[in-house]
């Protein structure tokens, strides 16, 4: 595999210091740590996967890191995205992860991309970067990287997580690709493993059904290292195949995939990629109206997790957590419509989904608990 990165300039007697251990590696060396001194990565996502990767390129003396990222810090992703602290609670994530890299190597420049990635400004912002990686948690996203990385023939790490399992993958398409090592005779792409996203709600999110705590370190740290190997050349990057973790039952094996044939698939347009990125259209209220529902008498449903419902809750509601309702929706059966809310309003939409397909009137209620919150109503339990 031939390096990606050409050498930067010579390290000063502060870095020879630091990357000590890198430069005692003969498959790095002054050489190689000069070249990810010269790298220019961004991360797309300051969260379970970025975090990890982020820290630890951070700490290999990559260059430049970007993050993009335009959410915030919440206290429920402290348990897994360990760039943000408890202080940080309500911080933008790319702030955040700003600070957090370069209190641990004031030599690495951060660049904070506090945006949503879109048609308009992808190819803007990739074309200022060696490597991407893709941490992130919906298709849209997903297919959006893909497609801009494709174009420009960019090499792109991913990685997903749900549950105990993970994935990482390395794809890169395009005459450099090849020229680097790539298999032939375009390399491979995300679209040759999975061709287009699965069918709209078939595949549950983190916030749906969790997250161990420490899977995204494994495998946001096998990110990291793989960007390492392509920015320096070295070992045999995950080009063509998959490594599977399942950490429940303690195994790692990598599964092979090869290029499709050619020509590839047009790319997947925004708005075709619109209901992988949204909750399902269903019947809905506003906080407003919902408050004056719940004064009212109204049946209320919780299907957030019980850890969540613990920490804050209204009194009065039903509780039946989303896995559980999705797999027997009869249990929300009643003689009254229900109104379902969860934290943010997604899950609640899918619960509501699932109530219609058997029969039972639900109702979601738009924006959750953040929103009742957000609009200054109170809620009980330990805050």
């Amino acid at each position: 595999m031939l390096p990606l990165v050409e050498p930067g300039p010579v390290l000063t007697p502060e870095q020879t210091v630091r990357y000590s251990r890198h430069l005692m590696l003969p498959e790095i060396g002054d050489i190689g740590q000069r070249r990810l001194k010269n790298a220019k990565v961004l991360a797309i996502g300051a969260g379970g996967l970025g975090s990890p990767s982020l820290l630890y390129l951070a700490a290999a003396g990559v260059g430049t890191l970007g993050v993009i990222d335009d959410d915030r810090v919440d206290r429920s992703n402290l348990h897994r995205q360990v760039l943000h602290t408890d202080a940080g609670v309500g911080t933008p994530k790319a702030q955040s992860a700003a600070d957090a890299l370069t209190a641990l190597n004031p030599d690495v420049q951060v660049i904070q991309h506090q945006c949503r990635l879109t048609d308009e400004n992808i190819d803007e912002i990739f074309s200022e970067y060696d490597v991407v990686m893709d941490g992130t948690d919906n298709f849209q996203t997903r297919y959006l990287v893909e497609a801009a990385c494709t174009r420009l023939g960019m090499p792109e790490v991913w990685g997903s997580i749900l549950q105990f399992n993970g994935q990482v993958s390395v794809f890169w398409t395009g005459e450099r690709a090849v020229a680097a090592g790539a298999p032939g005779p375009d390399g491979v792409s995300l679209r040759d493993l999975f061709p287009s996203p699965p069918p709209p709600g078939d595949v549950p999110s983190c916030g749906d059904v969790g997250v161990l705590g420490a899977l995204p370190g494994q495998i946001g740290t096998i990110m990291a290292t793989e960007a390492v190997k392509l920015i320096c050349g070295i070992g045999t990057p995950l080009i063509g195949r998959v490594m599977v973790v399942d950490t429940l039952k303690a195994e790692i094996y990598t599964v092979p995939f090869s290029p499709r044939p050619l020509p590839r698939p047009e790319p997947i347009s925004a708005q075709d990629l619109l209901p992988y990125c949204s909750a399902p259209k269903v019947p809905e209220v506003d906080i407003v109206e919902f408050r004056k529902l719940r004064e009212d008498g109204v049946r209320i449903l919780d299907v957030r997790e019980n850890e969540e419902r613990e920490a804050a809750y209204l009194p009065g509601t039903e509780h039946i957590v989303l896995s559980e309702l999705l797999a027997h929706p009869e249990l929300a059966a009643g003689e009254q419509p229900v109104y379902v809310h969860c934290k943010a309003g997604a899950r609640s939409a899918r619960a509501v989904e699932a109530l219609a397909r058997v029969g039972i009137r639900g109702i979601n209620v738009s924006g959750g608990l953040d929103a009742w919150q957000a609009a200054g109503f109170q809620v009980e339990g330990a805050q």
